[in-house]
């Protein structure tokens, strides 16, 4: 018999390179979807607390445990109330979207003075005068909002600062929609309902530098190889002579930005106390705001915030099913 050439398939997943560390641990939205109907803000944000598990009544049609009890995964975010401190304008250019300016709010929180100096009290007449004068060109209005850590057991004073689209009409509608929310705190039951889908974005856990058979997921070599054990057999053919980007090597592990795609909303709230289990989440505490329950597990660690974006892919309405049971045993042990 001839010699029979070795074979195995790709270890690892070429989609997400270069593998590198997120710029921060507050994700970032690089894509909003468009929305028909009356204006309304297009995401939200929440810190992730923990995961328990549920029990419920399925209801989704079409699927083989219809009707019957079926018990799975879940995850509660705690979700305070937004704050609205700006509005930000945009124009149409060549190469995309580009800033008009922006109107901040008269009532700025102290916590917020932490990460931009702005006055406590200031006139924004000129700010609205230069909107009025370019509302030919405006296309998109986008809402600054800061978090509420402090409203929290996380133990962090400093808010986060972030974009969300508001879309929906005309831009006259968005920008009188901007006009009565900034100042003002929105909650997530005024964003997203019971039973509607989300797009979640994180940051997952970082890992470290880790080596290529972690990393990669590629096998050992055999106890009596040279060199290494815990590496690849081979780094390259002499030609080409380089090493290929395709090649699995070390380097940074976790910490990327991630997005998950259509993400029921099981459960809305602003008692705490109906999701906290016995003695707090692992590493988070109790639940002392508004919180969401999201069907299945979210990317990153207890303690991050994770962004809500209004679904690009799947439908947003939709029904939540019947909740029989909600674990709330301790999670210490775990």
């Amino acid at each position: 018999m001839g010699h029979r050439k070795y074979s195995a398939p790709r270890r690892g997943s070429l989609a997400y390179l270069p593998r590198g560390r997120a710029s921060h641990w507050t994700p970032r939205i690089r894509y909003w979807p468009n929305y028909e109907g009356a204006p309304r803000l297009l995401g939200f944000a929440g810190f992730k607390a923990g995961t328990t598990h549920v029990t419920v009544v399925d209801n989704r049609q079409g699927s083989l445990n219809y009707g019957k009890e079926v018990t799975f995964p879940v995850t509660v975010v705690e979700t305070p109330p937004l704050k609205v401190a700006a509005l930000r304008f945009y124009e149409m250019r060549d190469k995309g979207l580009r800033t008009i300016g922006e109107v901040w709010s008269n009532d700025q929180d102290k916590e917020l003075q932490r990460i931009i100096k702005t006055p406590e009290k200031f006139d924004d007449t000129k700010g609205w005068e230069k909107i009025d004068t370019a509302k030919e060109k405006l296309v998109e209005i986008r809402a600054v909002v800061a978090s509420r850590p402090r409203s929290t057991t996380i133990g962090r004073k400093t808010p986060d600062l972030f974009e969300v689209k508001i879309d929906g009409g005309t831009a006259q509608d968005q920008l009188e929609f901007g006009k009565r929310i900034l100042g003002k705190d929105v909650k997530i039951s005024e964003v997203f309902k019971e039973g509607g889908e989300v797009d979640v974005i994180s940051i997952t856990k970082g890992k470290g530098i880790q080596g290529p058979v972690k990393r990669w997921g590629i096998k050992k070599l055999k106890h009596k190889s040279r060199k290494t054990v815990r590496g690849v057999g081979s780094i390259g053919p002499w030609h080409p002579h380089y090493v290929m980007y395709s090649v699995p090597r070390a380097g940074q592990m976790g910490f990327a930005q991630r997005t998950e795609y259509n993400k029921q909303i099981l459960k809305l709230g602003d008692n705490g106390t109906d999701v906290t289990p016995k003695g707090g989440f692992l590493r988070y505490g109790l639940i002392k705001t508004e919180y969401a329950v999201i069907r299945g597990t979210i990317p990153g660690p207890a303690r991050r915030l994770v962004a809500l974006r209004y679904p690009s892919r799947g439908s947003p309405a939709g029904e939540a099913p019947k909740l029989e049971q909600l674990d709330l045993s301790s999670k210490q042990g775990v």
